[in-house]
């Protein structure tokens, strides 16, 4: 009978066992762990959206007309330039980032503490930038008519270019009835009213021949349907229902609800996760000042934030592309 030998040797392997596998530390190994797992959720979150989007393809409101408004530039049709702003700032600190983990390697205290510090303004102008998107977003800009049947009418001129609740519309005076206790209502909470009713809508229609309802049906040529004069006082009068301002997580005035909660939840999601890392910033960012890891000869921590910066700046590249190109 023979006898295999089995060479047990540790020449040649990748990882033998010790306490630093593929020659990364414990907390390096760990960063590493969560980055996979949070990117299994995002494309969980992204897989989802991207099945909603195609399930009611031809009714999914248009992100050219969604994200159109720029600070400060009031009253401009400028599609897509802020959110391509937001992206090319975040896509910058992750620039400055590398450069901030590239000097800890050289164990430049004042060029870590430069570039640090310029990661951390570049997170603070995304995040106030996607604050504001979100306000504006959820202010609206037009206003829309929601149908029994929970589609929602918009409104253009002949041209075709959109044209705003308040520019046709007259407000008249508003009395509600309170919900009472006697009533059995105690309970529900009020909203806040809308500026307008169905019955004014449908008033100052009548009341301007150019204006005509666009629906949120998107024909063969990509453009939303826009119908007759005399269709537009039909499908307002018989299927009106409520007036719509802005978008929530119930109503949406560009289109699909869904389309409105998956871009809170998943921009949210994405914005807590950029809030958080400028705070971990923050943090490392004093203890360079301080001298912490200059002490310790090393500037792994500055590596491993490093890490987590860029996994959140890539996911956003992800977003980007769902949300406002495709």
């Amino acid at each position: 009978m023979s006898t295999t030998v089995v060479n047990t040797g540790t020449e040649g392997k990748t990882w033998g066992g010790a306490n630093q596998p593929l020659k990364a530390s414990y907390g390096k190994m760990m960063m590493w762990f969560f980055i996979v797992s949070d990117a299994l959720t995002f494309s969980g979150f992204l897989a989802a959206y991207g099945f909603s989007r195609f399930k009611f393809i031809d009714s999914w409101p248009i992100a050219d007309e969604v994200f159109t408004h720029v600070p400060f530039l009031h009253g401009q049709e400028l599609p897509m330039i802020y959110v391509a702003f937001m992206t090319f700032v975040l896509i910058m600190s992750s620039v400055t980032m590398v450069l901030a983990v590239d000097a800890g390697h050289h164990l430049n205290k004042a060029k870590v503490t430069l570039y640090m510090f310029l990661t951390i303004i570049g997170g603070l102008i995304f995040v106030g930038s996607q604050a504001w998107e979100w306000a504006t977003f959820i202010k609206g800009d037009y206003g829309a008519v929601q149908t029994k049947g929970g589609n929602i009418l918009q409104f253009v001129d002949t041209d075709g270019h959109r044209v705003a609740l308040r520019d046709f519309v007259t407000a008249g005076p508003k009395a509600r009835t309170e919900h009472e206790r006697k009533s059995g209502l105690w309970f529900v909470s009020e909203g806040t009213l809308p500026t307008y009713t169905v019955e004014e809508v449908v008033a100052g229609l009548e009341s301007h021949d150019n204006v005509l309802v666009r629906t949120q049906i998107i024909n063969e040529h990509g453009e939303k349907t826009v119908l007759s004069r005399g269709e537009s006082l039909k499908v307002l009068k018989d299927n009106g229902k409520l007036v719509v301002e802005g978008a929530n997580l119930q109503v949406n005035e560009y289109g699909s609800p869904l389309f409105a909660d998956f871009f809170f939840f998943i921009t949210g999601f994405h914005g807590f996760h950029v809030f958080s890392g400028v705070v971990i910033n923050i943090i490392i960012f004093f203890n360079v000042v301080l001298g912490t890891y200059e002490r310790r000869k090393s500037y792994e921590m500055v590596e491993k934030v490093g890490l987590y910066w860029h996994f959140v700046d890539l996911v956003w590249v992800f977003v980007f592309t769902f949300f406002y190109l495709v």
